[in-house]
């Protein structure tokens, strides 16, 4: 049996046993160390380096964002106006609710937290409204999975670090096919609550929607300075989270006053959790690509998936990439899948770019896909709805975003544009 066959099996029995996947993919980097004739001693060094890079400081902060968005009540603004938007369709909150995940996205770049902080605000007012209670912790834990597309985005921040491609450009490219997600999403909305009856119909009122916009004009205003400075090249990614977090900062603490300062502490400990679960996966995953590279992993798949010509290749992606999204979180999934599939995709001619959206949008997916299905899980604590009831709704959800994803691969110019 050949080394990469031995030690993946070996990942695979501790995977289904239970144990931490930080633990399985540095285990597996110690025995590719082996097998390749590295020296142990790179495993510290690798760390090290791959670890102290400028660029990742932008995860941190954009974590920090999200967490202060929901502090300081500008979700709830941007909700609001989403709402005076959608109001005058049948399934108007629901819509809202979906399009509230856009806004929430285009600041935050997690999709967690986009579905918490949405869920927390619009489940209770959907239920209010008549909607069915499993519909709408399906609608917010769908809706959460544009927060790792719409830029900015922390994944695609670590996707850039672990392959060396701008982050400017693939926050670019992902900037239609969220879109495209939202209106998908937002048609299987319409169609559901038309069908049963689900929600209230307001009339428009364009008087309405002109004064929740100005009430929310601290969040088109964090997403404005964000996307500004980063495509008009005033800062880098980086910088531009660091901006958004003093704006944001000063915006809860100084203009809608809802962030105690006494708060603080706490608040920035959450989001330190949530780097800390992250940051460590990267660091294993750049000893993994080395191990690989050892071991001629890309070439020995690349000679098995080669006969099959680039639609082949992309097929094989695609399957790989739903499986491993219905099974792992996306952090993991990408520093295992990425560095052996990515290569091999542009080696067969597809852009570097268009594959990296490709990836992500399937992850995406990923997050409301049962057996593991993260949004479903936030959800259901957000929601009180127990996870098999929010599955059967989801149903729907997923099969607009399968019609998003393969639009997206089909026509390469929605991500290169």
């Amino acid at each position: 049996m050949d080394p990469i066959t031995l030690i993946s099996l070996g990942a695979g029995v501790l995977f289904v046993l239970g144990v931490p996947i930080l633990v399985i993919i540095g285990l597996w980097c110690v025995g590719g160390c082996v097998f390749a004739g590295l020296s142990l001693a790179n495993l510290g060094t690798t760390l090290f380096e791959g670890l102290n890079s400028y660029s990742l400081l932008a995860m941190p902060l954009f974590v920090a964002t999200g967490d202060l968005i929901g502090a300081s009540g500008i979700a709830k603004r941007l909700t609001d106006f989403a709402y005076a938007c959608m109001c005058w369709f049948r399934g108007g909150l629901a819509m809202a609710s979906i399009m509230a995940c856009g806004f929430f996205a285009a600041i935050s770049g997690s999709n967690s937290a986009t579905a918490a902080t949405i869920g927390s605000i619009m489940h209770p007012e959907m239920t209010k409204d008549g909607y069915d209670k499993k519909f709408a912790a399906a609608t917010v834990a769908a809706g959460g999975t544009v927060g790792i597309i719409i830029p900015p985005s922390i994944v695609f921040i670590t996707y850039g670090f672990l392959m060396n491609l701008c982050v400017s450009d693939l926050f670019l490219a992902g900037l239609f096919p969220g879109i495209l997600m939202c209106v998908c999403m937002g048609l299987v909305a319409f169609f559901l609550s038309w069908k049963n009856k689900w929600g209230t119909v307001k009339p428009l009122s364009v008087k309405r929607i002109g004064s929740t916009a100005l009430h929310a004009y601290l969040g088109f205003f964090a997403i404005g300075l964000i996307l500004y400075g980063i495509y008009t090249g005033q800062f880098s990614p980086t910088e531009s989270a660091a901006v958004c977090v003093g704006f944001c900062l000063i915006a809860g603490t100084g203009i809608t006053r809802q962030i105690k300062l006494r708060a603080l502490p706490d608040l920035f400990f959450k989001s330190g959790r949530i780097v800390g679960m992250i940051i460590p996966l990267v660091g294993v995953s750049m000893v993994m690509q080395q191990c690989l590279s050892a071991l001629e992993a890309d070439k020995w798949l690349f000679e098995r998936l080669s006969g099959y010509g680039y639609t082949g290749i992309m097929i094989a992606s695609v399957i790989i990439i739903f499986i491993v999204g219905m099974l792992m979180e996306s952090i993991p999934a990408i520093t295992i899948v990425v560095p052996i599939l990515a290569p091999i995709a542009h080696a067969a001619g597809v852009d570097p770019v268009h594959y990296a959206t490709i990836v992500l949008v399937g992850m995406a997916i990923g997050f409301v896909t049962p057996p593991f299905g993260l949004n479903l899980f936030v959800a259901s604590a957000v929601c009180g709805v127990s996870y098999a009831q929010i599955v059967k709704p989801t149903i729907w959800y997923i099969a607009a975003l399968l019609v998003a994803w393969g639009l997206t691969i089909f026509f390469p110019a929605l991500c290169l544009v």
